[in-house]
Order: structure tokens, then sequence, then C-alpha cells
């Protein structure tokens, strides 16, 4: 792909709130707030792991090894936005977020266990599908 210069879309998560859209990528640094998210997203995988949630390394599709895998997963673009959206707003509020590329497995699961552990809803629009996330459980009943 360099050989040829083929580049591929990087994945965009959005959230809007209070009328503000707030973009953000994988590893993102840009955001004004973005000590306070990446503190609220390690907050949130500590959380969620207890729940039971495990990290998907084969949603990573670089060649890395397996813990620069997990480090990836856990700030990709759709996760910024829901730590975002859990720090900028009252809790039980329903996070619509939306997505340029395919979500992944890993991000599937982080949001299942996330809209239980945490009580929220997500509503997140992907390339593919609108997905409903719930109780643990989406819309899409695993199946995107």
């Amino acid at each position: 792909m360099k050989e040829k210069s083929i580049q591929t879309t990087p994945g965009c998560s959005t959230i809007e709130l209070k009328g503000t859209v707030h973009d953000f990528v994988v590893d993102d640094v840009l955001h004004p707030r973005k000590s306070e998210i990446y503190k609220t997203l390690n907050e949130i995988n500590k959380q969620l792991k207890i729940a039971g949630y495990v990290v998907e390394p084969s949603s990573e599709l670089h060649k890395i090894d397996e813990k620069e895998k997990g480090y990836v997963l856990s700030y990709h673009s759709e996760k910024l936005a829901v730590a975002f959206g859990v720090l900028a707003t009252p809790p039980g509020t329903t996070l619509r977020v939306a997505n340029n590329l395919r979500l992944c497995v890993d991000c599937h699961n982080f949001l299942k266990t996330f809209s239980w552990v945490y009580n929220r809803d997500v509503v997140l629009r992907d390339h593919n599908r609108f997905h409903h996330f719930r109780g643990g459980l989406c819309s899409c009943n695993d199946y995107w």
C-alpha cells in the first residue's frame, strides 16, 4: 500500500452536545479536554474489566504485538466519544455517536458492556447501520 501511495480513511467518531459537534480519531490528542477524556476512559475501562469485558485483539489488523494491540484498541474514536459523553452529560443521558467506518468487534463488545455497567443507552451510527446499545445488548443482535 505504501509503494502504491494508497491511503485508508481514518476512523472518525462524532458526538454532538449542546449544539457543538466534537470529532475524535484514534488516540486523539487535539480535543481541548483530552486529559479529562483519557482519565474518564481509563476509569470506564477499569470498571468494564471488573464486569468481565476483555479486549478483542483480532479487531486490530495492524502487524503489532498483542500488548500494543490492546493499547491501540483502548483508544478507538468511538470509545473517546463515549468517554467525552460521560464526562459532559448527566447520568442516564442517551449518548448518540456517529462513526464513518464499520464498528469493530472490540468496540461493539465494549459498548454492550458499557451500556449495562453504566446504565446508559448508546445509539451509534456506523457505516452500515444503527446500533442501539441498552442493558448489555445491541439492537443488531450481534450480527452486523
